[in-house]
């Protein structure tokens, strides 16, 4: 049996790499980056339709805000913009417990028995539901070669709509759907949530300014490059480097030498001006 997870914002998971994928072991990508684009790299959004931006919302107004989750809040980044502005956020865990969460299978090959509780046709579920099928059955998700069921997490009761008719207590147990019949299953399971707390300080009242923080502590300039160097770059920005040569390392080394956004084992991303232009600067490389 094939089966999918998917999360109660309606977010596949992402898939798993394959062994054997081609990738590049070096490269370098510039890309042109606008003041906009800089306050994107360094920060993440807090979009209207998410969680993070009832937190927001609440911490911007108060100062601080508790939220029950399962996973921290921030991804990589304690910097959040809410509409427009952005804000330094920490994050605190104040204690765990365990929940009781719900979870809806749909089995794309339902029995031939008449159903337990009923069926609906999906035009006629409550939004809540939908909300919760709708990226499934977007045209651009169709299920996959040999998928026969995906997983749907409601999260716990608290977090379903008092309208719900699967969820705690399933109303029916055949979803129709342009024709097609699916049978339904409501599962719980429990997990462990965390209690967090949250803080906020506004930093930037919008991405010029905060585009320009960062130039005075990250930009730099690549200048008084070799031809084999100025190749290198202008490459990286038509489209990317890929060859691990001589040249490439130079301007690896050069790169390494100043403050980068984001430095790890093997990668990086740095902000650089070359020839009166910024670019965002990925790069791979190995030592």
């Amino acid at each position: 049996m094939r089966r999918r997870q998917f999360l109660a914002s309606g977010i596949a998971l992402p898939p798993v790499a394959l062994a054997g994928c081609a990738h590049p072991a070096v490269s370098l990508d510039m890309r042109a980056a606008s003041a906009d684009d800089i306050a994107s790299e360094v920060s993440m959004t807090a979009q209207p339709d998410s969680g993070a931006y009832g937190v927001m919302a609440a911490a911007v107004e108060n100062g601080t805000a508790t939220r029950q989750g399962y996973d921290p809040l921030l991804d990589g980044s304690d910097t959040v913009r809410f509409n427009n502005s952005f804000y330094r956020v920490s994050e605190t865990m104040l204690g765990t417990s365990e929940v009781t969460v719900y979870e809806v299978s749909l089995d794309f090959n339902p029995t031939e028995a008449a159903p337990e509780f009923g069926e609906i046709q999906y035009e006629n579920l409550p939004k809540s539901d939908r909300e919760h099928f709708d990226y499934f059955f977007a045209d651009e998700n169709p299920p996959a070669d040999g998928e026969d069921s995906i997983d749907i997490e409601y999260g716990p009761v608290s977090e379903v709509s008092d309208d719900s008719v699967f969820v705690p207590d399933p109303q029916y147990d055949v979803l129709i759907h342009d024709g097609n019949r699916y049978q339904i299953d409501v599962s719980s399971h429990s997990r462990s949530q965390t209690k967090y707390q949250h803080e906020v300080t506004k930093i930037a009242p919008d991405s010029d300014i905060l585009a320009d923080r960062i130039r005075e502590q990250y930009l730099f300039t690549l200048t008084d490059l070799t031809d084999a160097e100025r190749k290198v770059v202008e490459e990286a920005i038509d489209s990317a480097y890929y060859e691990r040569d001589e040249a490439f390392q130079s301007v690896i080394d050069r790169i390494r030498e100043h403050e980068g956004l984001n430095v790890g084992e093997g990668y990086g991303t740095w902000l650089i001006e070359y020839e009166s232009a910024e670019y965002i600067t990925h790069a791979e490389w190995v030592d």
